[in-house]
């Protein structure tokens, strides 16, 4: 099949005897892929590693363009950010040139930022005489809460009562908006499939054979399609193996 996890024996090999044939091979990249942070937010991901999130949203760009947008979980890594929903966002932002890629992440989907608010100041209320650092226990998980107050340049070490208005929109905005700034993707070999390869134009979809070569036939990853996580990658691979299986010879 493809070029990623070659402990299990795939190399790659077969673009380059696909090519040698004269068939077209599209350009190989990682697909459903961890991905990793510039050094501007890399430092937040440091400080959140082995957190996992559920139930968040994220909404992916690409030179201020919406390019994706999805709901589930997510983990902040030392290199950046993976898991089920950032491994389906990669499988976009490696189509693209990357210029300004960013993850955009609400913390707290089910809420407007007015909801919000008014979650906020319950739990204000409730914690009234406490310092800020010792307050959010109720709205986020102990290690996001220091990441939290100090993107909303908060003193820790503040009174809830302290707090101005301006304080608490600031960190409304950063529950609803957390950044990461996109370096890229690990290495292909980290890649659950790979992006790319032989051209569909040049594969007869009805049988898997080539258009250039009798009685070659393709399947699977080789080919030049891929798609979300879930199963579906495989189904293409038993579909594709299925047909071709039932062509040959």
């Amino acid at each position: 099949g493809g070029m990623t996890y070659p402990v299990t024996g795939s190399t790659g090999d077969g673009y380059r005897m696909a090519k040698e044939l004269g068939h077209t091979i599209t350009e190989l990249k990682p697909s459903l892929v961890a991905m990793t942070a510039k050094e501007s937010t890399l430092y937040i991901c440091k400080k959140l590693q082995g957190l996992t999130l559920k139930n968040i949203e994220i909404t992916v760009y690409e030179n201020e363009k919406k390019v994706y947008n999805d709901f589930g979980e997510m983990l902040f890594t030392h290199f950046g950010i993976s898991g089920p929903i950032i491994l389906s966002a990669s499988a976009h932002l490696v189509r693209t040139k990357m210029n300004n890629a960013k993850i955009q992440i609400d913390l707290k989907p089910a809420l407007s930022e007015e909801k919000l608010n008014d979650r906020i100041l319950r739990d204000f209320d409730k914690y009234k005489n406490k310092e800020i650092k010792n307050a959010l226990n109720d709205l986020l998980p102990q290690k996001l809460i220091p990441v939290i107050i100090e993107l909303s340049d908060i003193n820790p070490n503040k009174k809830v009562n302290e707090i101005t208005k301006e304080e608490r929109f600031k960190m409304i905005h950063n529950l609803k908006c957390l950044t990461i700034e996109i370096k890229g993707y690990r290495p292909i070999d980290e890649a659950i499939i790979t992006s790319g390869g032989i051209s569909i134009k040049e594969i007869n979809p009805k049988t898997m054979e080539s258009k250039l070569v009798e009685n070659l036939y393709f399947a699977g990853e080789i080919i030049d399609v891929d798609a979300y996580t879930g199963g579906f990658n495989l189904q293409i691979a038993y579909s594709t193996g299925y047909t071709a299986g039932l062509n040959k010879g």
